[in-house]
This record gives structure tokens, C-alpha cells and sequence, in this order.
């Protein structure tokens, strides 16, 4: 079957077998794109992040308050923070901090590079953290141990960049984690091993082994060709389609030109218009169709998530 056959159909696979569809189970996590603008761009970047990509435009406080109401009637508990980098948007520190005043717990994943370095973010960290506490977190992209693999994907010297602002979050007592990439050919043991070192080396307190401080997330490329998911593979993979992220979560994002923001099935699957859910939380509140590559290689068969 080739591989521009697949995942077309979102009642049924390219060989015609029923396609396998989470149901929402209820509001978890809402997550927001804050703009798709990053000060990096990064070889293998799954929403195609750079200095110039601004396809989904900034998110802005009034765009956000509603949906922080919304979710907060829903019984959600996270607001995560997802880019782009976050700290590009000049709103980030309210942003979060309505978010935190809301009462949600707050996760923030950035590269912790230059625009989260900025005097004016750190000043208004320093704020949130002496206010909210473990409330706030924030996840770390370091995609290896080694610092020439990480730059090869990133960028000359971004690892060094990364590293300073992860240790200056750790100085200053905020709750991290890292997220790496499992594509580089080294096990799952491997990879923790390499990062349990180097944290001792930077004295930094985060158990590589734990899966939660230490996320080691599976690659993802639109060109694969990877297996389509049909509904007997819950049984045949031992999988519950309530472990599945959008069983209980969605993103907010606001392309370019719209005049509002609107709901996207998941983090991962910001174009694709046939993921669109509509504009508000309880619109979006409706099965999703496995019908993506990501779908299959990053949730299914990846068995990852962005939420904390």
C-alpha cells in the first residue's frame, strides 16, 4: 500500500479496515501555542518553528481569558505553554500569570536559550515562582546528552545556551524537566545512562531515570511511512485509546489572518485542517479521527505526551 494512501479516510485505513478514533474523555490539559516564531530553527522541528514562520500568530491575554474560564468550567488542571518558543511572545509572563491566578498548575516548554534569558522574563519568573511556587514548571529541550549531537539539530552553540539557562533555573530553585529526542540510535537505557551523567556533571537534581523528569520524546517525520492505527489495534498493542492525549486534551492556536483563535485536536497537528475543532473548548468536546502520521508514530505506537 503506498504510503500516500494512508491516512486519507477518517472512518477507514487505506485497506479498508475501521480506523481506530479516541473519544474525549473530559478536559485535562489545555494546551496554547503562543506563535509559531522561534529565535531557533531546528532540523526535525514537527510544527516547522523558525525566526520566520509565523503561521500561528502570537497569542495574546485577551485572546486567552476566555478559554481559561472555559477550561476552568471544564474541571481542567494544566495549562501548558508551547511554541514556537513561549518567551518570543511578549505577553508570556501575564499569560502564565493569569493562567497560575486562575488556579491551574502551568507548564512552560521552551529551549531555554536567549528569549527566556532576557532581563524583563526573568524578572517576571522570578515573580511567579516566588508567588505560585512548584505551581509553575517548565520543560527543558535538550535533544542529547552530547552537546555536538544537540547543536547538529539546533544550531551551533545551542546547547551550551540551553544548559546555562537550565542551570540558572535550577540556581534559583524553579521544578524542571528535560525533554529529549529517542531518534539518535542509543536505547532508552542508553540515553538515560548519558543524561543521568551529564546532570551529575552540572550538579543538577533531576532523576533521569523517572519517564516524567526526564522525557525522552519519539521521533516524528511527516514523510514516514508508519502503520496506520485501525480499532483492533487497542487489543493487539495493549493499548487504552484513554491513555491517547486527546482523550483529554486540546490546544487553542491562532493562525495567521484569523480573527479569533480556535481549537486544534492536540499540539502536534497545528495545519492540518481537518484536525480544526472549533472555537471554543466545549465545541472541540468530540472524538478524534487517528487519522495523521503523528497520531500513529508519536501517541500509539510512541506511547508519549506533551502533558505533565
Amino acid at each position: 500500500m503506498g504510503i500516500d494512501n494512508k491516512f486519507q479516510d477518517p472512518a477507514h485505513t487505506a485497506d479498508g479496515a475501521p480506523r481506530a478514533h479516541v473519544d474525549f474523555a473530559g478536559l485535562e490539559t489545555l494546551w496554547v501555542n503562543t506563535g509559531t516564531l522561534c529565535n531557533i530553527e531546528c532540523d526535525n522541528c514537527y510544527i516547522e518553528s523558525s525566526p520566520t514562520n509565523d503561521r500561528l500568530v502570537y497569542i495574546t491575554l485577551s485572546d486567552l481569558i476566555p478559554f481559561l474560564m472555559e477550561a476552568r468550567t471544564l474541571g481542567a488542571k494544566e495549562i501548558g505553554f508551547t511554541g514556537g518558543e513561549p518567551f518570543m511572545n511578549p505577553d508570556m509572563i501575564d499569560l502564565v500569570e493569569a493562567a497560575l491566578k486562575s488556579g491551574f498548575t502551568v507548564l512552560v516548554l521552551t529551549n531555554a536559550m536567549r528569549p527566556m534569558m532576557r532581563e524583563r522574563v526573568l524578572r517576571g519568573l522570578l515573580g511567579l515562582q516566588a508567588t505560585y511556587g512548584d505551581r509553575l514548571r517548565l520543560r527543558i529541550s535538550l535533544d542529547h546528552f552530547h552537546g555536538d549531537v544537540h547543536d547538529r539539530e539546533r544550531g551551533q552553540k545551542s546547547f551550551d545556551i540551553a544548559v546555562d539557562g537550565l542551570v540558572w533555573l535550577v540556581e534559583h530553585g524553579f521544578s524542571i524537566s528535560v525533554a529529549g529526542r529517542a531518534g539518535f540510535g542509543e536505547s532508552d537505557v542508553e540515553m538515560r545512562a548519558g543524561f543521568a551523567k551529564l546532570f551529575k556533571r552540572l550538579d543538577i537534581a533531576i532523576d533521569a531515570a523517572d519517564p516524567h523528569a526526564l522525557v525522552l520524546f519519539p521521533e516524528m517525520d511527516e514523510r514516514a511511512d508508519v502503520p496506520e492505527i485501525t480499532t483492533s489495534c487497542w487489543g493487539v498493542l495493549d493499548k487504552n485509546p484513554r491513555d491517547i492525549m486527546c482523550s483529554n486534551a486540546r490546544m487553542v492556536i491562532k493562525r495567521k489572518g484569523a480573527a479569533a483563535p480556535s481549537v486544534v485536536a492536540c499540539t502536534l497537528i497545528a495545519y492540518d485542517q481537518r484536525f480544526e475543532m472549533g472555537a471554543t473548548l466545549d465545541a472541540a468536546a468530540r472524538p478524534v479521527s487517528l487519522n495523521h502520521r503523528h497520531c500513529a508514530k508519536f501517541c500509539v505506537l510512541g506511547g508519549a505526551s506533551c502533558s505533565a
